[in-house]
């Protein structure tokens, strides 16, 4: 017996829903019930009274488990509107890390000249550290950290993916 099986594929999903206490743990709770993964989760209001919020969900699914995922979210009560937005069509995605780094001397040289490459901005400095701020897609951000890791990368923290439809309709 042969049993088919479809291969993963990394989808950003956009979900529109009421800002209300617990939400997002069902949300959270609907992915880990059912053992799908979350990569990546952002979460921000988008209307000025603060009643909507906008979550950035990134996740792996084969197209049958995403078809699930995308319908079982859609269930929920407080849930406005649910977009894959890989599937949609053009998006723009991009990430934040705040990437620490220590050195002296050569070290220290080096960080500046690869932040610089980066587009990477100060935000924080001492005598014997920085703090970075990268912004861009996750592969930009991912190279940064593995060459911060060469001269003396302390700590990073990462915001998440954001991600927003291409052209004048909302996702």
């Amino acid at each position: 017996m042969h049993i088919k099986t479809e291969a993963a594929e990394r989808h950003t999903l956009a979900v529109i829903v009421d800002n209300e206490p617990g939400i997002l743990a069902r949300i959270a709770g609907l992915f880990t019930a059912r053992g799908y993964n979350i990569e990546s989760l952002t979460v921000s209001e988008i209307t000025e009274d603060k009643a909507v919020s906008r979550i950035t969900i990134v996740t792996s699914a084969s197209p049958p488990v995403m078809e699930q995922i995308m319908a079982q979210l859609d269930r929920l009560v407080p849930v406005h509107r649910v977009t894959d937005l890989t599937v949609a069509g053009e998006h723009v995605e991009r990430e934040l890390a705040l990437v620490k780094v220590a050195g002296i001397g050569d070290k220290r040289i080096e960080a500046m000249r690869l932040a610089e490459v980066y587009r990477g901005r100060v935000v924080d400095a001492t005598t014997s550290s920085f703090v970075f701020e990268v912004t861009g897609g996750r592969d930009k951000i991912d190279k940064f950290v593995e060459l911060m890791a060469e001269v003396g990368l302390v700590e990073v923290a990462r915001t998440g993916i954001v991600a927003i439809s291409r052209g004048r309709e909302a996702a």
